[in-house]
């Protein structure tokens, strides 16, 4: 195999890794974004329960009231038979002091009964909104969640045919040139196979020796970035010229 045919395929190895790299990073992604809809949906449910809790709570609330008031229409009831049997005007006094203190008692109380009614109804329109919103949310989940496994299994299994193409490039290309393209991979990232433009670098754009800038329109080894160590490899296109 001449050198512009292991640049080419190197150029396809290349391509093929970042496309694979790429199928990765959205296959990476799916997890979290399947994440991110559960814990909306959650949240959604939490503040339906949480409002659901909130009128029952109100309810008890409004009920203890509604016994503090039927306890205190019993002393009402109780002093108001007192009076009639007590003779003493000092007594009766105290006792109509202990009915209009129950009374007023039980005023305070059923204005309070009123604002509970208020809270409640509220409340309940409360989670009207949120019983509606833990709906969409959950619907949303179950549509996007679909959605999201159908992008997994086409990504899966595009990367299962790309990794075989690649398989295939990368058992076209000698070892030694394959070795040394990997062990730029794993220190430079996915640009490592470069071209040469108005006689800089096409990964680090430093300026090349014109000697690497010969060898490169020779073909007749790889050549590598004396400031990078990136493959560097000239087309007629190309132009060498440097440029200041």
């Amino acid at each position: 195999m001449d050198m512009q045919e292991t640049i080419e395929k190197l150029l396809i190895l290349q391509d093929r890794d970042r496309r694979i790299l790429q199928l990765r990073g959205e296959l990476g992604r799916l997890e979290p974004d399947r994440q991110a809809l559960k814990a909306k949906a959650a949240a959604a449910q939490s503040a339906l329960e949480q409002g659901k809790l909130r009128i029952k709570q109100l309810e008890s609330a409004r009920k203890d009231l509604e016994l503090e008031v039927e306890a205190k229409k019993e002393l009402i009831g109780r002093y108001a038979g007192q009076q009639l049997q007590t003779r003493k005007n000092e007594e009766y006094r105290a006792l109509a002091h202990e009915i209009e203190t129950c009374k007023a008692a039980i005023f305070e109380i059923e204005n309070r009964e009123i604002e509970l009614m208020e809270e409640t109804e509220a409340a309940q329109k409360e989670v009207i909104r949120a019983t509606q919103a833990a709906g969409a949310a959950r619907q949303l989940e179950e549509e996007q969640t679909a959605q999201l496994n159908r992008r997994e299994q086409n990504l899966k299994q595009e990367l299962e045919e790309l990794e075989a193409k690649r398989a295939e490039v990368a058992s076209a290309i000698d070892a030694g040139s394959r070795a040394r393209y990997d062990r730029l991979v794993k220190s430079k990232g996915e640009n490592v196979v470069v071209g040469v433009q108005h006689g800089v670098c096409g990964g680090c754009h430093m300026r090349l020796p014109p000697q690497l800038l010969v060898m490169c329109q020779a073909e007749t080894d790889l050549v590598t970035c004396s400031n990078c160590g990136r493959i560097v490899y000239y087309t007629p296109d190309m132009d060498l010229a440097l440029v200041d």
